[in-house]
């Protein structure tokens, strides 16, 4: 085709190209050829159809290049870029360019890799008598982590279950909480899709796409919908209704959201201390705060990134680094809650005087964090005695405060009944071994009413042998006149078990079942619980899963990609063959060659796969049921 419109001559006309193709006659005549810029390349050392090439470009205000050789692309392409940005740098356009979200690792080696974005614009020459020839100097960049641009996102201000997230005009993520760009905890390998999850993979329950086509088509504006929140990795679900506020970015090709969960982030408490009243509590050895979190801007002066955010607001009340800018509001907060909360620190500290109270060291930590980030822990046990060691460590990012979330422990306690405690065992992750401890946790309101704010929350970690000692006592006590019980857990035909609410199982006859999802054990009585309402099922789906798949280990393409190695394989191939044949020849195998087969080694992998799978929850209003299920030698 195009070698054929070159032998025309001159760049054919309308009339022409309807000559050519009279089945489009009528679109052909309404272009406008002149508004169409050409760029040709000639590959090879021929240059039979440079001078047609070479007239096609020049005559449509575009750029010929020849490439002979495979080291001449780079450069001979490059040459467009010049003609390209002619007109820009003529007019002085800096356009500003933001790429999509992509993994790499920052200068600080303790971040690992990280999700960044990348801005960049033109340079262009100022000076007059080169600006007349468009010549473009360059190109200036810089590459930002995107978890620095939530930053300016104050994350006590959005509720315990609120977050922030940005979409490109594509619906790409860029940043969400529920991204999960790396597989394999101990690797931390890229997936092979991570930078082109789209927002409805992770907004799911968006069916008709609402919230992302408003998104992609740079709306301000307002949704709401009912959400399935997972939780502890992916086990657990909180059901609730998210306020979504999105608006475009100026200047970017992205659109932020903000979700807000209904009950929380509404309403806010606010209190008033003195600031000599607020320090003197801050400086408790019990005491931090959550270090993603923005109370002062140690970024901005290089004498300021060495400083914890604790370091940061102890220096900047004082008066010692008036160069520190910090948020006032989040600040008189956190003083009120570090002056507010300061009692309980002698509370635990005489709790682990009175040796009866926990005479064989059952419950090692009590914690308490706050609205604001601020955390209390106290130690039971010497550091080098915890069952769990990483437990609100910088590395167990679930139970801290961090940049995207509360920890998982105040989550989970802020939808329970006010004054009522969630329990829950460590899950296992890879090879390994479930923690031997319990969680237990209950939030803190300022009144016994929905519409008070959850201000904090508190909770212990105990030993499981512990807690499971503890349920077995008072499964003795019956209030029956004579005080024994009709039905005892001690009766050697009887089994007894105690689930969280979300079915797992915390206190079992069995140690070995302790953690593991209850239907796996008694899967007629978990079906009866649901057929009676005790639990409700949710179904779940994660769009971003890896899957594992059987491949087989040789390429067999990557020969065909070059002669020599198609040939050194051929000749590899009979040499081996031969030497089989000669090793293993017999009169049996002659007759009987039928009999022989090759094997295929697999290789399994790991690949993208979308997954859906369910997720149970107790129901808060059926407090006791009962039912019979009748088995082979026995009753459930």
């Amino acid at each position: 085709m195009l070698r054929a419109l070159c032998s025309m001559g001159p760049w054919p006309g309308a009339r022409d190209l309807a000559l050519l193709f009279p089945h489009q006659v009528d679109s052909l005549v309404e272009i406008n050829l002149t508004e169409v810029r050409i760029f040709t390349y000639l590959i090879g050392r021929e240059a039979a159809f440079a001078d047609n090439l070479k007239w096609m470009a020049c005559a449509n205000k575009g750029f010929f290049t020849q490439i002979s050789t495979l080291a001449d692309v780079q450069e001979n392409v490059m040459e467009y870029l010049h003609v390209l940005s002619r007109p820009k740098v003529i007019d002085q356009e800096h356009d500003v360019v933001w790429t999509e979200a992509y993994i790499d690792s920052t200068l600080a080696d303790d971040q690992g890799l990280v999700l960044m974005t990348t801005v960049a614009m033109p340079v262009f020459s100022k000076q007059n008598e080169t600006r007349s020839k468009g010549i473009l100097l360059g190109v200036v960049g810089t590459d930002v982590p995107v978890k620095e641009l939530l930053k300016t996102i104050p994350k006590y201000k959005l509720g315990i279950h609120g977050y922030a997230f940005a979409i490109t005009n594509n619906g790409y993520i860029l940043t969400h909480p529920e991204l999960r760009p790396l597989y394999e905890e101990g690797k931390k390998r890229r997936k092979p899709n991570y930078s082109s999850v789209d927002l409805s993979e992770v907004e799911w329950e968006d069916r008709d796409d609402v919230l992302r086509n408003a998104m992609v088509n740079r709306k301000t504006g307002k949704f709401s919908m009912e959400v399935k929140k997972t939780v502890d990795k992916g086990k657990r679900v909180l059901v609730m209704t998210n306020d979504y506020y999105y608006t475009d970015i100026k200047g970017t090709p992205f659109s932020l959201g903000v979700a807000l969960s209904r009950g929380h982030g509404k309403y806010f408490f606010r209190g008033n201390v003195t600031i000599e009243e607020g320090l003197h509590d801050l400086e408790h050895p019990d005491v931090s705060l959550a270090d993603e979190w923005s109370y002062c801007n140690t970024d901005l002066h290089p004498e300021h990134r060495h400083l914890s955010q604790l370091e940061a607001i102890k220096l900047y009340l004082k008066g010692k680094e008036p160069l520190l800018q910090c948020d006032k509001e989040l600040i008189q907060e956190v003083l009120f809650d570090a002056v507010v909360s300061a009692p309980i620190e002698a509370y635990w500290t005489s709790l682990a005087l009175n040796k009866s109270e926990n005479s064989d060291k059952g419950v090692e930590v009590a914690f308490l964090g706050t609205r604001t980030g601020l955390s209390r822990i106290n130690l039971f046990v010497g550091a080098e005695q915890l069952t769990n060691q990483d437990f609100l460590k910088a590395g167990d990012k679930e139970n801290i405060f961090n940049a995207d979330h509360f920890p998982l422990w105040y989550r989970r306690a802020a939808e329970q009944i006010p004054g009522s405690f969630v329990y829950s065992i460590p899950f296992s992750t890879g090879t390994v071994n479930k923690s031997n401890v319990v969680t237990a946790s209950t939030s803190i309101q300022l009144l016994d009413e929905r519409k008070s704010p959850v201000v904090a929350a508190v909770g212990i970690q105990m030993k499981l042998e512990f807690f499971q000692r503890k349920f077995w006592t008072a499964s003795r006590q019956c209030a029956s006149l004579d005080g024994k019980c009709s039905i005892s857990c001690d009766d050697e035909t009887v089994n007894c078990y105690l689930i969280d609410n979300n079915g797992f199982i915390l206190v079992s006859e069995d140690y070995t079942q302790t953690g593991d999802f209850f239907g796996e054990i008694e899967g007629a009585v978990m079906n009866k619980l649901l057929t009676m309402g005790s639990f409700k099922r949710i179904t779940l789906y994660d769009y971003q899963a890896m899957c594992r798949a059987n491949k087989e280990s040789s390429d067999a393409a990557r020969g065909l990609l070059d002669p020599y190695n198609a040939f050194l394989a051929a000749v590899k191939w009979i040499m081996t063959e031969l030497v089989l044949f000669l090793v293993e020849f017999n009169l049996c195998s002659w007759w009987h060659s039928d009999l022989t087969a090759k094997a295929q080694k697999l290789k399994q992998t790991l690949e993208p796969c979308d997954t859906e799978y369910p997720a149970f929850v107790s129901e808060r209003t059926i407090k006791e049921t009962s039912g019979n299920i009748a088995c082979e030698d026995c009753s459930k």
